[in-house]
């Protein structure tokens, strides 16, 4: 169910400016939203406390990391039990190199977003991965060419 809430252009454009860059000080948002510093803050509270904000973050260069290869595994399952998915969501919860674990409708039960150095850090991943849970089949694919990656959501739905 979506839980939305009421945004008008103003918020729109501070959750913009907010996406590109979280380092913009009160005055700054302010200005360029042509509010008072007061009611931006109250603007921006709001949508921290209703959760629409969730979290401000700083995005590091994962090659600048040594983590360069960024690998989707696609995992199928023999298992659709709700105890075999707990099991699955623990395993997967505590592995720092998975940066995202989607389940997925489909011939693929999930996709799990990894960022390694190399594949012979993917061959520990998949070796500490399949030792936590069995899978029926888990395949990768290697990304050769980033062509667009992006944290802002897009708000012209909103």
């Amino acid at each position: 169910m979506s839980q939305s809430i009421s945004i008008d252009s103003i918020d729109k454009t501070l959750l913009r400016l907010v996406q590109e860059d979280a380092s913009l000080s009160i005055e700054q948002l302010a200005e360029r939203v042509n509010l008072s510093r007061n009611a931006c803050w109250r603007r921006l509270k709001r949508l921290e406390d209703e959760g629409v904000i969730r979290a401000r973050v700083a995005l590091a260069d994962p090659v600048k990391l040594n983590l360069e290869l960024t690998v989707f595994i696609a995992v199928r399952t023999a298992r659709h039990e709700a105890d075999w998915a707990e099991r699955f969501h623990k395993a997967v919860h505590d592995i720092p190199e998975l940066l995202g674990v989607y389940r997925t409708a489909g011939e693929i039960d999930y996709i799990l977003h990894a960022r390694v150095p190399n594949v012979a850090a993917y061959d520990r991943l998949y070796k500490k991965l399949t030792a936590r849970i069995e899978m029926q089949d888990v395949s990768a694919s290697f990304v050769m060419e980033e062509i667009k990656e992006v944290t802002a959501l897009p708000l012209d739905f909103v």
